[in-house]
């Protein structure tokens, strides 16, 4: 359920406008109290309409929170089910805004795709099935793709 809308956000002292699509669902799953801190962390995964490194996450909020404060606010995100976390081959964890998940179930068995040229991570809609022994339980699949894509 997204609706588009326009938001004064309280930054640091200050007031900021900010268009974005609302995710209502992610809004509604934050359990916590919300900060300016984790509603700016959350603006950046909406309009990014793709999985994004810590590092680009900060590099958007630059100035409004320290490092620390973001990786906070991305590991209560995992927690609550407003987004997942995936290491890609990089060595770089990519975060993204969850669409049919909740704090105790989160469905993240897909393939993710990291383009070679600009670097954008996209998560894929294909789901990964695996066969495993007997006696085996699996916990998470965890798949990469890396290539071009279709702006590259």
């Amino acid at each position: 359920m997204r609706s588009i809308g326009i938001i004064r956000v309280p930054m640091f002292g200050k007031y900021k406008y900010i268009s974005y699509y609302c995710n209502i669902i992610a809004l509604i799953k934050m359990k916590r109290r919300n900060t300016p801190a984790k509603t700016a962390v959350l603006t950046v995964l909406q309009q990014a309409q793709s999985a994004m490194s810590q590092d680009s996450i900060e590099a958007e909020v630059r100035g409004e929170m320290d490092r620390v404060t973001v990786y906070r606010v991305l590991n209560r995100f995992c927690e609550d089910g407003i987004a997942h976390r995936v290491l890609a081959d990089d060595g770089k964890y990519y975060f993204a805004l969850c669409l049919n998940c909740n704090e105790e179930k989160h469905d993240h068995d897909h393939f993710h795709f990291r383009c070679l040229g600009c670097q954008k991570v996209e998560c894929l809609t294909q789901q990964v099935t695996v066969t495993l022994p007997l006696g085996y339980r699996q916990s998470a699949i965890s798949s990469w793709v890396t290539g071009y894509c279709k702006n590259c």
